[in-house]
């Protein structure tokens, strides 16, 4: 993490490693405090100096990542050319700043007034090196970076970041404003992928290219074989008729002659069927997503149970990783 930690190694009277004594500041220590086994361990076993301080950094490192970086003063230039910066950036674009002054959050919008933010994490370098980033976005954000960059450099980044995408955030808009999808519930600005509801038990799998939002999306039907063997033929048919300058949703449509469930019209309730083993609609975040076939059947399971359940009953069988039963309703 680029932090610089003193430590003193009192060898004894015949030079045994194992028989070492460890000295650091309070901070190193509070730092080290879980890991004090595991060294004395490393002391014990390690042959030489070396080898024992290539251990202590791997131990370091690790004990770094799992505790809560504590407040490191940084020097006053760090202060005085973030408090500059952000001032020329303008404070109405920030939305957080840290007690410490190493966390920054900004935020934009984009060219169709979709809110945006971006996690600026400062290390003590800045402006020399830049700050990690951290946004929601479909694609890496990747910052390019001299010394004399600052926060404005990173900002006007964002915002090209953010028209470069505009036209995957408008496909998956009217996807979420216009038809019912069951997962992800609250799917964020990243999430590549809807389950759309077409039917009673019955729903689509899209997965949209973030840097193609107009090209033909990996499409995964869910449901029924009877019912969507002939959504897959409708869609495999009409391939070429997919047209890049009409939107995404309307193509789907277009390609399945289907029309979607509308919001405006139905419930959620009146398609999606909650599992026939668990009774819940949603089970550690998932919809029943496995349907029987049997026409008069059709009713809907989670994958997590209707595995457990089989695996449970002695008439299934199992050939490689497919495990085929009999349904819990209709025992088809």
């Amino acid at each position: 993490k680029g932090r610089d930690f003193h430590i003193r190694i009192l060898l004894p009277t015949d030079f045994q490693l194992k028989n070492a004594r460890l000295e650091c500041s309070w901070h190193l220590k509070k730092i080290l405090h879980g890991y004090r086994h595991i060294l004395k361990q490393r002391l014990h076993s390690c042959p030489d100096l070396l080898s024992f301080m290539v251990e202590l950094k791997t131990v370091l490192e690790i004990a770094l990542k799992n505790t809560q970086d504590p407040h490191i003063p940084r020097p006053p230039e760090y202060y005085s050319c973030l408090v500059r910066d952000l001032e020329v950036l303008g404070w109405n674009k920030v939305t957080y700043v840290d007690t410490g002054l190493t966390t920054v959050k900004l935020k934009a919008e984009d060219s169709c007034g979709r809110q945006h933010l971006v996690t600026l994490k400062l290390n003590a370098k800045y402006p020399t090196e830049p700050p990690d980033c951290l946004v929601d976005f479909p694609v890496q954000f990747a910052v390019s970076w001299m010394p004399q960059n600052s926060l404005i450099d990173i900002y006007n980044q964002f915002l090209a970041a953010l028209e470069s995408l505009k036209e995957f955030w408008d496909a998956m808009d009217e996807i979420d404003e216009k038809t019912w999808v069951l997962e992800p519930e609250n799917p964020t600005r990243s999430a590549t992928t809807r389950r759309i509801a077409i039917g009673n038990n019955v729903s689509v799998n899209v997965e949209v290219d973030p840097r193609h939002p107009n090209m033909l999306p990996e499409c995964y039907f869910l449901g029924a074989e009877h019912v969507v063997n002939p959504l897959r033929t409708q869609l495999n048919n009409n391939m070429q008729s997919w047209d890049p300058e009409i939107s995404l949703l309307q193509n789907l449509k277009d390609l399945l002659d289907i029309d979607f469930p509308s919001r405006a019209v139905l419930e959620k309730s009146d398609f999606a069927k909650d599992c026939g083993i668990c009774y819940a609609y949603r089970l550690d975040g998932t919809a029943p997503d496995q349907v029987c076939d049997d026409p008069r059947c059709g009713q809907p399971f989670h994958h997590a149970c209707l595995y457990e359940w089989l695996q449970g009953l002695p008439s299934s069988r199992q050939s490689f990783n497919v495990i085929f039963g009999e349904c819990p309703y209709c025992n088809k």
